[in-house]
């Protein structure tokens, strides 16, 4: 027998025969339900055989067929109740498996989140894509109709997506865009490590959606629920269609805030703290400014989770500042930092190293690499780490902590992991250079979610937009040539308040700086490159990127 488990008290299997019902009362099933018509199949036993051996050693049976490729709506309803009133665990069985796990998926709609049913139908070995809307609709089967249609549709309305829309309105002032995103606020992201130093106020990192969409767009508040790229459409959560001509993919990446055991429940409080969420980096600030006044001989943690995670110096520039604020404060000596990376070196592009660990050194910071933070106990004030070994083996780790700031481990959001668009890994599945979708020729992605191997920046969003604006122009005939992306990103290193290191580099980790060196060296702490970060920057976001201004940003052609 094949036996699939689809959750603790359902397993799905092809065919199974009378002499099976022995080894399933061993494997502790108390309830069988047969979901193939009878006599579909020459070798096929009947119901009634497999209910005379399964009475036998106590395991009830129940009928339930359905048509291949035709469960309906009412069947899915009664697989849920008979889940509900027989004795677990169940195993549901039809020619390979497919229509229970249908049935199944119908009977947990509105009730298991779509992504997760997916997920557990894919890990089973059943691809539910061709009931995904009537999941959508409650196990129910929709209304053909599209509820709108679009030139170019565009999903999330951060950087990446209302810097391409602005991108190719700029181009194209006609064309009929649709935003969507269920988001009331859009973030200036790169400020809330400024934020988390005191120099900034959280306020200006904050505008509402409507005030930044790029006039003209229209914009669908709402959630994505799953990709019909076969017929180009998107469903939407209630089950909206909205179909499009070219679509383009860039929802961010989701921070996955309950991947480390404690820590959702002391967000905030307990000196436990993260600058990448709105609402925290004041309370980095908060707890910076504290630690040391109130606290003699304090432990300050800095943690950075397995990669890809979104700006990947963004953990040390909160721990550079803060350092730098005690150090200010005359409070440095009596603070011991540490720095638990799960990476195995500080900065992934080595001609930068050499600058930040003349910081390291002077904030006398501990480097603790291959640790990733597995759990927080904030009342307790202990940070609990899986420590990888020069050997291979691991082992735990337990630290005591006044003050850690976190950052989440990041993956893809689950409605982009489980779809057609996803590769292996879950993350949108693109060209590194063109951007175009590896299958679907008409789709696009860029910004944190895509696979492409470069920094998850808005630096590199900014890159990135011409390059989708131009190339999916070009596919509709209103362009000429192809745009390439090489990879850039930048990563402004915050080492001190009023210095930066200013790493810039494209595919491969090839240093590639915007600027002359007798004006900002990268590979050395600038005063200019403070000064851009704080004064420049910001405008340049608000009234440049998101306005279709591509200044420093035109996209490199070939052919």
């Amino acid at each position: 027998m094949d036996i699939r488990p689809l959750t603790g008290e359902l397993s799905v299997a092809p065919q199974i025969a009378a002499a099976d019902m022995q080894a399933l009362a061993d494997a502790g099933f108390r309830s069988v339900i047969c979901n193939r018509p009878d006599g579909e199949g020459a070798d096929q036993p009947t119901c009634d055989e497999l209910e005379r051996a399964a009475l036998e050693r106590g395991i009830e049976v129940r009928y339930l067929p359905a048509e291949s490729g035709k469960v309906t709506d009412e069947q899915g309803a009664e697989f849920g109740a008979l889940m509900a009133a027989l004795p677990k665990p169940v195993l549901a069985f039809c020619r390979t498996g497919m229509r229970s796990t249908t049935m199944w998926a119908l009977s947990q709609a509105g009730k298991m989140p779509l992504p997760q049913i997916i997920e557990l139908s894919s890990k089973a070995g059943f691809d539910l894509k061709g009931v995904v809307r009537r999941i959508v609709n409650g196990g129910k089967t929709p209304v053909e109709v599209a509820d709108a249609t679009h030139d170019v549709v565009i999903i999330g309305g951060g950087a990446a997506g209302i810097a391409v829309a602005a991108s190719l309105l700029a181009r194209s002032p006609n064309l009929d865009i649709a935003i969507i995103d269920p988001a009331d606020i859009h973030y200036y992201q790169p400020g809330w490590t400024m934020v988390g130093a005191g120099v900034f106020d959280a306020a200006t990192t904050a505008r509402t959606m409507a005030s930044v969409l790029p006039r003209g767009v229209h914009w669908l508040k709402s959630a994505v629920a799953a990709f019909e790229p076969e017929r180009d459409v998107v469903i939407l959560d209630g089950c909206r269609v909205v179909k499009y001509q070219q679509l383009v993919v860039c929802p961010g990446l989701k921070l996955d805030w309950h991947g480390i055991e404690g820590l959702s429940e002391t967000l905030g409080r307990n000196g436990v703290t993260s600058n990448y969420r709105y609402d925290l980096a004041p309370y980095t600030w908060q707890l910076v400014q504290q630690l040391g006044r109130d606290k003699r001989d304090a432990k300050a943690l800095f943690t950075q989770p397995p990669m890809p995670i979104k700006c990947a110096g963004a953990p040390q520039k909160a721990m550079y500042l803060s350092a730098d604020h005690w150090r200010r404060a005359g409070v440095l000596d009596a603070i011991d930092i540490q720095f638990c990376n799960a990476g195995a070196v500080l900065f992934g592009v080595a001609d930068y190293v050499p600058a930040l660990m003349e910081y390291v050194k002077a904030y006398n910071i501990g480097l603790n690499f291959g640790q990733t933070l597995l759990a927080v106990d904030g009342p307790g004030r202990k940070a609990t780490f899986s420590r990888a070994n020069a050997d291979g083996s691991k082992d735990i780790i337990t630290r005591d902590f006044d003050m850690i700031h976190v950052v989440p481990p990041q993956k893809s959001p689950d409605f982009i992991r489980v779809s057609p668009l996803s590769d292996a890994a879950g993350w949108v599945d693109i060209d590194p250079a063109t951007l175009r979708h590896k299958t679907y020729a008409n789709i696009f992605g860029l910004g944190d979610a895509g696979n492409t191997p470069n920094a998850k920046t808005a630096a590199a969003a900014r890159k990135q937009a011409p390059v989708v604006a131009h190339n999916l122009l070009a596919s509709r005939g209103a362009a000429r040539g192809e745009a390439k992306y090489d990879g850039y990103g930048s990563c402004p290193l915050t080492v001190e308040r009023g210095k930066i290191v200013l790493a810039e580099f494209t595919y491969g980790g090839k240093v590639a700086p915007s600027f002359p060196a007798w004006l900002i060296d990268g590979t050395r702490p600038s005063r200019l490159a403070w000064y851009l970060k704080e004064r420049v920057l910001p405008p340049l976001y608000w009234e440049g990127m998101l306005k279709g201004r591509e200044w420093m940003a035109q996209p490199e052609m070939v052919g």
